[in-house]
């Protein structure tokens, strides 16, 4: 990987505890903006091998991360921006989260294979989608899918963390940091009328 660049999970973890394992606080957000700092100063190359995760959870990892963020017109996907990478970092960087991790690509398995009889991976579009789509809105899943809701959240705020603190990332946000504006005009007429606002 050269530069960590952009964007696209639980009945295994099976407790309460576990699950809130997933939450991060403000001190957790920084740390994960330094270790995104730190992770490109010290990405793996293309071709090296990962440090915690296994070559079929590695493939789920940047499988997941797609699904999350795919490429678009304006930008690669969440391999493309090396969230695979960042995550593996992450998880060698914050091994109390490791467990929870590692439950949560399992439980997706395990639930593929409960319904599909076949592993995520091998799994269509379609029925990747279904196992999904009943994790990804907290507001619509049943109680017993809790963990998964809880790990899909924490892998979605991993992966958004991964790809917007990269390069890829940041142009994706047209973010043109620190400027000096020598005379404020407020908001442009453009944006005001987008939002309905004259």
């Amino acid at each position: 990987m050269s530069d960590i660049n952009r964007r696209q999970l639980l009945r295994l973890l099976g407790s309460a505890p576990l699950a809130a394992g997933f939450t991060w606080t403000d001190a957790e957000a920084a740390q994960a903006q330094k270790s995104a700092q730190a992770a490109r100063a010290t990405a793996p190359k293309a071709g090296v091998a990962p440090k915690f995760f296994t070559a079929r959870e590695y493939a789920m990892v940047g499988l997941l991360a797609n699904l999350i963020i795919p490429k678009d017109e304006r930008s690669g996907s969440a391999t493309d921006a090396g969230v695979p990478e960042f995550m593996d970092f992450m998880m060698v960087d914050q091994p109390n989260r490791q467990t929870a991790m590692r439950g949560g690509l399992a439980w997706i398995d395990f639930e593929c294979q409960n319904r599909f009889d076949k592993r995520f991976l091998e799994c269509s579009d379609a029925e990747r989608a279904a196992v999904l789509d009943d994790i990804a809105w907290p507001q619509r899943a049943t109680p017993e899918r809790a963990a998964g809701v809880a790990f899909f959240n924490s892998f979605r705020d991993l992966t958004a963390s991964g790809f917007w603190s990269s390069k890829m990332g940041v142009d994706d946000l047209q973010y043109i940091g620190n400027t000096m504006v020598p005379e404020w005009k407020g908001c442009p007429p453009e944006a005001l009328k987008k939002i309905g606002i004259s």
